[in-house]
């Protein structure tokens, strides 16, 4: 409390004390300022007229140096232009003196505190928002960087286009929907006269379905190997790929599946021979100035443990 009049300090921090208040004095505003410095209260009850300082110029240094402390003003009945100014420089309330009953004065200084402290509590929590969303800014630039990497590791695995075998050209073109996604195609040389190649749309987007488009390719390769070192030929039957990549694609239990359509090219015969697992829309062929789709049903790998597959066996037109 900053009150040049001795009486009516002892009177009010007595009273104050009796509700359970700690109270520190001051008798004039330079001695005020410092006790607010040094001793930091919760409120201030200041005195419009003050000597050394009046109560106006102590509020104006206030507010440079903590903005949010509740300042409670006391004033005579003339002095009403000076309340007008201490209101507009951050009192928190005001009382005419002679101030006749003091729970008036308790019930200000309650409202100011929590006033302060719920301004105290929105700061803090604007505070923590700000830094939780820092946080989510850091870790979205993160996680940007990281499907950005995704996306050309993803990208890297993808055949090259155009890839020419005999009199057969092979291109594709994949614009996917987000850094990483489940759109995957493939066209692989097997031995002197096959192509194998199929095209693949995993369920939903990201990494755990751009993780099955790996799984997809790896297959490929292992069974390329297999084709090349051990005679094996499973590459060359599309259902048998396809109940392969079902089985292996259920034992991860990630919960994804994925639509396909299998071919296998044999360039010296000029056949083709397919499996279609659930891909919709069916692929199309355009040969001797008609257009159709290559039909077939079968089951989306990575749903059903006993899926089964059907092949299908086409004669290509010579152009």
């Amino acid at each position: 409390m900053i009150d040049a009049d001795a009486g009516m300090r002892d009177h009010v921090t007595g009273y104050l004390q009796n509700s359970g208040y700690n109270t520190i004095t001051a008798a004039d505003g330079e001695t005020g300022l410092a006790t607010i410095q040094s001793e930091k209260p919760g409120c201030v009850l200041c005195d419009l007229n003050l000597p050394k300082l009046d109560g106006i110029n102590v509020l104006r240094h206030i507010a440079d140096v903590d903005a949010e402390l509740p300042i409670i003003v006391m004033s005579g009945q003339g002095e009403m232009d000076d309340v007008v100014e201490a209101l507009r420089l951050g009192a928190s309330d005001f009382l005419i003196k002679p101030i006749v009953d003091l729970e008036v004065l308790e019930h200000a200084i309650e409202r100011s505190l929590e006033r302060y402290s719920l301004r105290q509590d929105n700061i803090r929590y604007r505070m923590q928002l700000e830094q939780a969303n820092s946080v989510l800014k850091n870790n979205l630039a993160m996680l940007e960087q990281d499907q950005q990497a995704g996306l050309m590791v993803q990208m890297k695995m993808l055949p090259v286009s155009p890839m020419q075998k005999g009199a057969y050209v092979f291109r594709h073109h994949i614009v996917p929907s987000l850094y990483l996604s489940g759109d995957f195609v493939e066209h692989v040389s097997v031995g002197t006269d096959h192509v194998v190649f199929f095209v693949a749309d995993v369920s939903g987007h990201g990494a755990s379905s751009a993780f099955v488009t790996v799984l997809l390719k790896n297959l490929t390769a292992r069974m390329r190997s297999d084709f090349n070192h051990l005679d094996k030929e499973a590459i060359l039957h599309p259902a048998e790929f396809l109940v392969q990549a079902n089985a292996e694609l259920m034992a991860t239990g990630i919960g994804k599946h994925a639509t396909m359509f299998y071919a296998v090219l044999n360039t010296r015969r000029n056949n083709l021979v397919y499996t279609v697992a659930g891909h919709l829309p069916l692929p199309i062929l355009i040969a001797d100035n008609e257009t159709r789709y290559l039909e077939g049903q079968g089951a989306p790998v990575g749903l059903f443990e006993d899926a089964e597959y059907e092949e299908t066996q086409l004669d290509l037109p010579d152009e």
